[in-house]
């Protein structure tokens, strides 16, 4: 579980490619130990778009750059700002202000540290620890009945009885996916943004969808030539494998294209303005963080889409938190602190919403790439989720918008989802000797 945490971390240039990546690369050895299913999706989804928005070298980071610049702008338009406060807000740099958002990003910090909090402890409550004890007893990885986004346990997607298993013929397409998928980022930002343009610009820039493309056909190529090459498989049998796999994830595609429809009529049923109608300028200022991160929240869940909710939210709560006095001269907790406050709660409620909806597409990708029920992965999710947003909303957004500074409030929230673990969670008994068996040596070598 560690190992899975950390992978998701280090695949941190895009969220989709993170969940695909990690997902389908440790279902094997999580299955092999006895996690389960749910388990595993849980360790994916929540890792991927939190890492992605936070580390300042991904395809998130110039489009939360961009929607913060034109926040910004439209603040030093209106009417009745002071001259040096609107000269201020156009000077200001859009990079800078993101930096300076990262440590108010509560949900995302803390649900990265309670992903590594469950592993280390190796304590889960609600239905997530039935779900563990279900796999660790032996009496099956994922539900009885479920519906697998992705069923890989069909007898053509099994390998061939007596042929040689190599390590690398797993590692190598894997490596190809990602290093395509870098460079195809890379280059399509370097074309979009310009020559000239930072790093984190180019990374913001690029076209995840055509560059997950490439690495995916990339890494299919490099799997069929490694197969066909050493005689494992013939190509007629290669071709069939291939298409095994693309029947195995027909379940997930339908779901996601019913995901897409949906978030399509909300979009035209203008749920997310009417949503967001709810922050005027007669909301109280402490609490304006913290009902932003509701608005965004409720946005996300409702179209599944984080990078909707930001497109709609910056814009208008950048004016609105200036126009109420949290400009570069508020005082209170410090300059800037209701302002960076509240645009990190648009991000951080995008990504929880993201995180609880059924209909978004990394929650749909994490159940497919963990071969997991979809529904049992929302619901399994869903108490995680809900608890780190509390303790995110009570001591960051309106902890800090009080005054407390934000790294007591990062600090206590931590050892509060400690203790919160430790009283509610229960140690899941250890699967019988197979954990530790020759044969799992012998598989992973």
């Amino acid at each position: 579980m560690l190992a899975t945490w950390g992978a998701g971390l280090a695949i941190f240039f895009d969220d989709y490619a993170n969940t695909l990546i990690v997902g389908s690369t440790m279902r094997p050895v999580t299955d092999r130990l006895r996690i389960s299913r749910e388990k595993l999706a849980y360790l994916v989804d929540a890792t991927a778009a939190p890492v992605a928005a936070i580390v300042p070298l991904s395809t998130w980071v110039g489009y939360e750059i961009s929607l913060i610049g034109d926040g910004l702008r439209i603040a030093a338009e209106q009417p009745g700002i002071p001259p040096a406060t609107a000269a201020a807000l156009i000077s200001a740099s859009p990079l800078s202000v993101f930096i300076e958002t990262i440590p108010y990003r509560f949900y995302p910090l803390l649900a990265l540290y309670f992903v590594f909090l469950t592993s280390w402890m190796k304590r889960d409550f609600g239905p997530m620890a039935e779900a563990e004890a279900r796999a660790a007893s032996g009496a099956g990885l994922h539900r009885r009945g479920a519906v697998l986004a992705t069923d890989v346990s069909k007898e053509e997607l099994q390998p061939i009885p007596g042929t040689q298993e190599r390590w690398w013929n797993a590692i190598l397409p894997v490596l190809t996916v990602i290093s395509v998928v870098v460079w195809g980022l890379y280059t399509t930002g370097r074309s979009a943004a310009g020559p000239e343009s930072s790093l984190s610009m180019v990374f913001g820039a690029a076209d995840p969808f055509a560059t997950l493309l490439w690495g995916s056909l990339a890494g299919c190529i490099a799997a069929v030539v490694l197969t066909v090459s050493q005689r494992i498989l013939s190509i007629q049998e290669t071709i069939g494998a291939l298409v095994a796999g693309m029947r195995a994830m027909m379940t997930a595609v339908v779901i996601l294209i019913l995901a897409w429809s949906l978030g399509s009529v909300t979009e035209v049923l203008q749920t997310a303005p009417y949503l967001s109608g709810i922050l005027d300028e007669r909301l109280p200022m402490a609490l304006l963080p913290a009902l932003v991160f509701l608005a965004a929240a409720a946005i996300s869940f409702a179209t599944g889409t984080s990078w909707g909710t930001m497109a709609i939210l910056l814009p208008l709560v950048i004016p609105l938190v200036v126009s109420l006095g949290g400009g570069l001269d508020f005082q209170v907790g410090g300059p800037y602190s209701i302002l960076l406050g509240a645009i990190s709660s648009v991000l951080a409620g995008a990504i929880f919403g993201d995180h609880c909806s059924p209909i978004s597409d990394t929650t749909v990708l994490s159940s497919m790439a963990s071969s997991c029920d979809h529904v049992d992965h929302v619901r399994t999710q869903l108490p995680y989720a809900v608890l780190v947003a509390l303790v995110a909303i009570t001591l960051g957004d309106v902890g800090t918008a009080l005054g407390l500074p934000v790294w007591v409030a990062l600090a206590t929230a931590a050892v509060i989802l400690y203790l919160v673990l430790r009283w509610k969670g229960r140690i899941i008994p250890e699967a019988d000797s197979e954990r530790s068996s020759p044969s799992l040596s012998e598989e992973l070598a």
